[in-house]
């Protein structure tokens, strides 16, 4: 992802959970974003559709649930950190902002159960896949929350793999 469209969606996530839709502009997402509204437009087409990007985790969930059963956890947990490390940015954190009021903020936190914890829900077997499925993606958004609070810290540093050894067995024990 180029660095205009990252910063872009960096300043349109920030402009949506803080602000009600109607006061967001693409002129003030540019200025955060340090680019020009014009190229918002050129790469999202506007408002909207910017929104709607913001709003979908259908990338992440692909993304995070590319993996053998067997395998889950430590998949996610690695792709998590990778992501968040070559993209500057996290996969699922995005619908802690959307913890306030407001219909956006309601359509954010309902793209996310539907397309991310529903997603691991459809994938899961057995007694409870709903609830399991839910404590998946809580400690997949822990663990964005984590390397994002203290960026130098050993949870933003360590090795995908090192992470991974110690994060991935309490996900994986909820594959099952």
């Amino acid at each position: 992802m180029d660095q205009g469209r990252t910063a872009i969606l960096r300043a349109a996530r920030k402009a949506f959970a803080r602000e009600p839709y109607d006061a967001v502009t693409l002129r003030g997402i540019a200025a955060d974003a340090n680019v020009s509204a014009a190229l918002i437009v050129k790469h999202f087409g506007g408002k909207e559709a910017l929104f709607e990007k913001v709003a979908d985790f259908s990338e992440a969930t692909q993304l995070l649930l590319a993996a053998a059963d067997d395998d889950l956890g430590r998949h996610a947990v690695v792709t998590l950190v990778n992501y968040r490390r070559e993209n500057n940015q996290d996969l699922l954190l995005r619908v802690v902002f959307a913890a306030g009021s407001g219909d956006e903020r309601a359509l954010i936190r309902e793209h996310f159960r539907d397309q991310v914890t529903r997603a691991f829900a459809a994938r899961l077997t057995g007694t409870d896949a709903d609830l399991r499925a839910e404590l998946i993606t809580a400690q997949l958004v822990g663990l964005g929350a984590a390397m994002a609070v203290n960026k130098t810290g050993p949870a933003a540093t360590a090795a995908p793999e090192a992470i991974a050894d110690f994060y991935a067995p309490s996900i994986q024990a909820l594959v099952y």
